[in-house]
């Protein structure tokens, strides 16, 4: 049965709560392929948390990071602020990658070469930082996430596949960003990257609470969900699955 717990853990001054979900070890032998989950603008939610639980069920040690303190979920003004504030300090946002990764990696059962880091929204872009910083990982995988870094040729680190699911009608990632993040790829010489877009689909579309918000644009979408998480096991399965 899989475990759970929280964990406490320090960046600078700050105490971060992630969660830990360990698969039942008694059915899959160790060392494990680990995932390193990271959460949406608004917070860590029951949306992250669970797919760390969906992940363990299937025989990885997964860890969903905190990058706001306490497991918070701030009011959407004071979350866009710090947001803001992160994206303008590439440093900060690589030593909150670092320390969940590490959490990760602290774990008894984690076999550190088989490991991957994926997020939602910033997020997602938060795991992508960990990869421009060199983080050695099989997959980075991004759930409309942020695309765009302060210092794309930071790129040419990455050796981890590159999986980015996007919505068509995302009004947070045009086709703008997409364009400049595929051209980011090329000049970096990044050998294994994908970009999937969803005809019809907003942001946020893997959170089934998120309509409950009222954010124009923001919409869940079962099928994008489905397919994009399918996609990702397919690559887990390359990357990640091997003896």
């Amino acid at each position: 049965m899989t475990q759970t717990r929280t964990i406490q853990y320090s960046v600078g001054e700050v105490t971060m709560s992630g969660h830990m979900a360990v698969p039942d070890l008694a059915r899959f032998a160790g060392p494990r392929p680990a995932v390193l989950l990271s959460h949406e603008g608004a917070g860590q939610d029951d949306n992250v948390r669970s797919r760390a639980e969906r992940l363990a069920d299937l025989g990885y040690v997964a860890f969903a990071l905190d990058y706001f303190g306490e497991g918070q979920q701030p009011a959407m003004g004071q979350a866009q602020t710090r947001l803001v504030e992160l994206i303008q300090d590439v440093d900060g946002t690589r030593r909150l990658a670092r320390a969940g990764l590490d959490v990760l990696l602290a774990e008894p059962s984690v076999d550190a070469e088989r490991v991957a880091a994926i997020g939602f929204c910033f997020g997602g872009y938060l795991s992508l930082e960990l990869a421009r910083d060199g983080a050695n990982l099989q997959a980075v995988v991004g759930f409309h996430p942020g695309l765009i870094s302060p210092r794309p040729a930071d790129s040419a680190n990455i050796t981890a596949a590159v999986l980015m699911f996007c919505g068509a009608d995302d009004p947070i990632i045009p086709p703008s960003a997409r364009e400049a993040f595929i051209d980011e790829m090329k000049a970096a010489g990044v050998d294994d990257w994908r970009v999937d877009v969803f005809g019809g689909v907003g942001h946020s579309f893997t959170n089934p609470a998120i309509d409950a918000r009222g954010m124009e644009g923001f919409n869940y979408n079962e099928r994008a969900d489905r397919r994009s998480w399918s996609s990702m096991l397919e690559l887990f399965a390359e990357r990640l699955d091997r003896d």
